[in-house]
């Protein structure tokens, strides 16, 4: 035994393994044993495997297959694509028409829109035949309204691409509108407001709030609601002039992922080039091109929030405020740092789970609500869009400590001009990158980004890019943009108790201090 051992073998019931140098070097010396008994190598993986052949891999294919493809169409109609692996696509239509185009119009068009969509065409006698015409390709649909831009998207099998752009296409430039769709819409718009109201969640409403308080008036400030004066004045009329000027090729991108330019480009050609809309062309009353005016200012609605939630849980009794400053457009350079400042502030709800990447370490967790656990929540949200932006925070709290609660957002806002730590904002800028990389994981979320991109820019700026532009911040820009930000007037909005709440003037001179303390307030009696 002593012998073979010297030797390099083992030895087991007479036979014996030996064990060459080359397998010594690449770490396949005799060890443990077999439970039948027999030795087995320990095998390094940085070495090849004796007698087993050499791998041939896949090789990657070319990097030009996997970028954004625009093409533009003689009548102004982007047409852009992003090839994914998969049996499915998702394609759809994003128009350049929003709420913040509505200043010549009643208010509220772009809300019938959204709930209008998808209803019957000239092709499609109703949404059932629609819906069922995409079941053959199993598919699905959706149509969504923002503040600058429709968007109507399909889901559904990439050998159905004919079908599901011929649909969308008689979706957007064909809809029949009729009086019997009109009033289901404004029923259903009615329910919508009412529901609005009613929800234990104010976010929706306090949103619109404050853009209509940064935005007096104009753009971005005109509300993405439907006001319910509005929903008996709109009808196919007033929907057919707004359609002329704004539903018109050259503000139009059809986009698509999980498909091939090629065949997208020529079913745009055969379905939406040379295509006359139902409401004819020459009708149309110009375009509005305002540029966004930040005005700042507040909005305030008085309302009793005590029975929002009843039931064996309910949700106490709370104020919301929010307030925000104007950021920048999402076509300037800034953009990322406050993307970067949105992500390290952070935030949320008072009983939000913890874990990798939950925000726990975000400064609005850490100074806000670990501190004062009156706090009900906290969070930062990021706004922006073509020529303007608005970073705001949401907090909620009892009544009775509204201004206190106040106070500590605007000392909030202040401290971030402070010291920006490397250790955090190296958090916030790989929370971002992650948040960037695992959404676009998701097919519908790469066809909005490519959609958005190309609408507003013709181009695409891929995920990489983007995660290079994040790595590049540093503290200094972080300090330059928000130092920017706070020579603006804020934007204040409130809802529910406002006893307590400090006038806006306070708050103006609190965001204008160098510790962002609310003056001082003296009483006689208390």
């Amino acid at each position: 035994w002593g012998r073979a051992a010297a030797l390099g073998t083992r030895s087991r019931r007479g036979s014996a393994v030996t064990v060459s140098p080359v397998s010594r070097r690449c770490g396949l010396a005799a060890g443990r044993s077999y439970s039948g008994g027999g030795a087995y190598p320990s095998v390094s993986l940085t070495c090849p495997l004796p007698g087993v052949p050499k791998a041939v891999f896949a090789a990657a294919e070319s990097r030009e297959r996997f970028e954004t493809r625009v093409t533009v169409l003689e009548n102004g109609l982007r047409v852009a694509s992003q090839n994914k692996f998969g049996q499915f696509c998702t394609v759809g239509i994003l128009v350049n028409s929003g709420s913040r185009h509505e200043a010549k119009y009643l208010s509220g068009i772009s809300h019938f829109l959204e709930k209008l969509a998808f209803s019957s065409t000239a092709q499609f006698g109703s949404k059932d035949e629609i819906l069922l015409t995409l079941e053959k390709h199993g598919g699905i649909c959706d149509c969504q309204a923002s503040r600058d831009t429709i968007m109507y998207a399909v889901s559904a099998d990439a050998r159905g691409l004919d079908t599901v752009v011929n649909l969308l296409a008689d979706v957007t430039l064909q809809p029949r509108l009729s009086d019997e769709e009109i009033e289901m819409t404004r029923m259903a718009i009615r329910f919508e407001l009412e529901d609005l109201n009613m929800r234990p969640d104010p976010e929706p409403l306090l949103t619109e709030m404050i853009h209509a308080a940064a935005f007096r008036d104009n753009t971005v400030g005109l509300n993405r609601f439907c006001p319910v004066e509005n929903t008996d004045k709109i009808d196919r009329d007033v929907l057919h002039s707004y359609l002329s000027s704004y539903y018109t090729p050259d503000r139009m991108v059809l986009a698509g992922v999980g498909i091939e330019h090629e065949h997208l480009v020529e079913c745009a050609r055969k379905y939406l080039l040379g295509v006359e809309p139902v409401w004819g062309t020459g009708r149309s009353r110009g375009v509005d091109r305002s540029v966004a005016q930040y005005t700042g200012g507040i909005v305030k609605v008085e309302k009793d929030m005590s029975d929002v939630s009843l039931g064996p849980t309910p949700i106490p009794e709370l104020t919301h405020i929010m307030i925000g400053l104007e950021s920048c457009s999402f076509l300037e350079d800034d953009f990322i740092p406050f993307a970067v400042l949105n992500m390290m502030m952070g935030g949320g709800g008072s009983f939000s789970a913890g874990g990798p990447g939950k925000g726990m370490f975000t400064r609005l967790y850490l100074n806000v609500l670990n501190r004062h656990h009156w706090m009900y929540n906290a969070t930062s949200y990021h706004h922006s869009y073509e020529d303007t932006g608005l970073l705001c925070i949401h907090a909620s709290a009892d009544p009775k400590q509204v201004r206190e609660m106040v106070e500590i957002i605007t000392r909030e806002f202040i401290l971030m001009a402070g010291a920006v730590g490397e250790v955090e904002l190296e958090r916030a800028k790989t929370q971002l990158k992650s948040m960037l990389m695992m959404n676009l994981e998701s097919r519908p979320v790469i066809f909005e980004d490519v959609g958005r991109q190309v609408l507003a820019t013709n181009t695409r700026k891929l995920p990489h890019e983007l995660c290079a532009l994040i790595s590049q911040v540093k503290p200094t820009d972080i300090k330059r943009v928000v130092t920017k930000m706070l020579h603006k007037k804020p934007a204040v909005a409130a809802l529910g108790d406002l006893t307590d709440l400090p006038t806006y003037e306070h708050i103006q001179a609190a965001l204008s201090s160098k510790d962002g303390r609310l003056p001082r307030l003296y009483r006689l009696f208390r």
